[in-house]
């Protein structure tokens, strides 16, 4: 990623300028060892002239002089240098630590844009997951199932309907079938009331042959042809009001 790169590189620049300036820092600390080494030579010499020109010796305490004189030469060269240095390395370590501070600061940055792009990443993987919602659709399969269960059930309610007409009109037909024996049986009344037909036991009886003994003690038959006198009689009378009924029946029509 990018900015992990530049991250990368920042940190490495940090570090190279670092190690210049452990350099720098170096040098100037060496300039101070040798400057502190010739004023101290320079001390020397001075102290060696001094004790020459004590003992009487002043040709060997002019050389020492001479020498001081060179060395104190040197010692000038070595200050300038030495100040130059301790000014770069006071300019060198400034400049690291705004680097340092500037570093930081690009990374807090890098960082928070990184967050911010794995943000702007996170909302744009919502929106192309919103946007692949079919929620009509679904809307449109939870009607048609709902559309479904509605006409399951009105299917039930006509079979249960049906069913229920079927049992009501076996019920109906057992009793029109006991309708029809009713009025069968009414109509088998009125047609003996009538004389239309005999009662099922006299047809019974009329249609049975019986052997009684006579007074000569033969067997006569008994049959249709035979019957009690008595009921003979009371037969004849039911006929005779039978024939009163229809004749009144029919005046009053």
């Amino acid at each position: 990623m990018m900015l992990d790169q530049a991250r990368r590189d920042m940190q490495a620049g940090l570090i190279a300028n670092r190690e210049k300036a452990v350099q720098a820092i170096t040098q100037k600390n060496r300039l101070q060892q040798m400057l502190e080494d010739h004023r101290n030579k320079s001390t020397q010499l001075e102290g060696q002239a001094t004790m020459a020109l004590k003992q009487g010796n002043r040709e060997l305490a002019a050389q020492f002089m001479r020498e001081k004189i060179n060395n104190d030469s040197i010692i000038g060269q070595l200050q300038t240098s030495y100040d130059q240095a301790a000014q770069s390395v006071e300019q060198v370590k400034l400049a690291i630590k705004r680097q340092e501070e500037e570093v930081r600061k690009k990374t807090a940055e890098a960082l928070a844009m990184k967050a911010q792009w794995k943000n702007a990443q996170i909302q744009n993987s919502i929106a192309k997951a919103l946007d692949g919602l079919t929620f009509e659709n679904q809307f449109e399969s939870f009607g048609a199932a709902a559309e479904k269960v509605r006409m399951a059930q009105s299917e039930a309610s006509a079979r249960q309907e049906m069913q229920g007409e079927s049992i009501q009109g076996k019920i109906m037909q057992m009793e029109d079938k006991a309708k029809d024996f009713e009025a069968e049986a009414a109509l088998d009344q009125l047609e003996q009331r009538l004389g239309m037909k005999a009662p099922a036991a006299t047809v019974e009886a009329t249609q049975t042959v019986s052997v009684a003994p006579t007074n000569n003690g033969q067997a006569a038959p008994t049959g249709p042809g035979t019957s009690d006198p008595g009921v003979a009689s009371e037969a004849a009378k039911q006929l005779e009001e039978l024939e009163k009924r229809l004749q009144g029946g029919g005046s009053n029509s």
